[in-house]
């Protein structure tokens, strides 16, 4: 029996616009429409975790970075209106779709952990887009997009260490059968550790 060979077929270019990734400012525009949205989610995030979390820690690490992130997002927004973009419609959008859809997923998951781990997801997509605007801008001459970019990286790798230094608290604290706040051995022996 012969082995049939798969060959794979040229077609041609897409006709349809929104199948073609923009170009030039248009890109631009589109590239920080959607780094303001997913931070936005971030923020939204973050305030939302600040008064459900069980937690503690965990609500103060939210209360401690929500100004910044804040002004990231007003830095974003800012931006965004310079560029004229369309902020405002995406934001409302966004966050229509996004509210109750995080509640749900939030209360689906029932723990701090979870949510929390989720955070730091967020946060570290926000702290690429921000890497990139930040070098993107250094090569482009671009001194805001360099700007917004460098001051947002900075902000996000700082939550995101101190996230990540709860999460693993709070992981130890779930695998010992420790409930809130943490035995001093056991805090001991993480600190230790990292």
């Amino acid at each position: 029996m012969r082995a049939k060979y798969y060959s794979p077929q040229i077609e041609a270019p897409l006709s349809k616009p929104e199948l073609v990734m923009d170009r030039g400012s248009e890109f631009l525009k589109s590239q920080v429409n959607n780094a303001a949205k997913q931070h936005q989610a971030f923020l939204g995030a973050l305030e939302d975790h600040e008064n459900q979390a069980d937690d503690q820690r965990f609500r103060d690490l939210c209360s401690r970075h929500i100004p910044h992130a804040r002004e990231q997002q007003r830095m974003l927004e800012e931006y965004q209106s310079q560029l004229g973009a369309d902020a405002g419609r995406g934001k409302k959008i966004l966050g229509a779709a996004l509210g109750p859809a995080r509640d749900l997923a939030d209360a689906a998951r029932e723990s701090d952990l979870l949510r929390l781990a989720g955070d730091i997801v967020m946060a570290r997509q926000s702290e690429d887009a921000f890497k990139t605007f930040r070098e993107a801008g250094k090569m482009m001459g671009n001194h805001t997009l360099q700007e917004i970019g460098d001051i947002g990286e900075r902000y996000q790798d700082a939550y995101v260490k101190e996230a990540n230094r709860l999460v693993q608290h709070m992981f130890v604290e779930r695998v010992q059968g420790i409930d809130g706040v943490a035995r001093e051995s056991s805090a001991t022996q993480l600190e230790a550790s990292t």
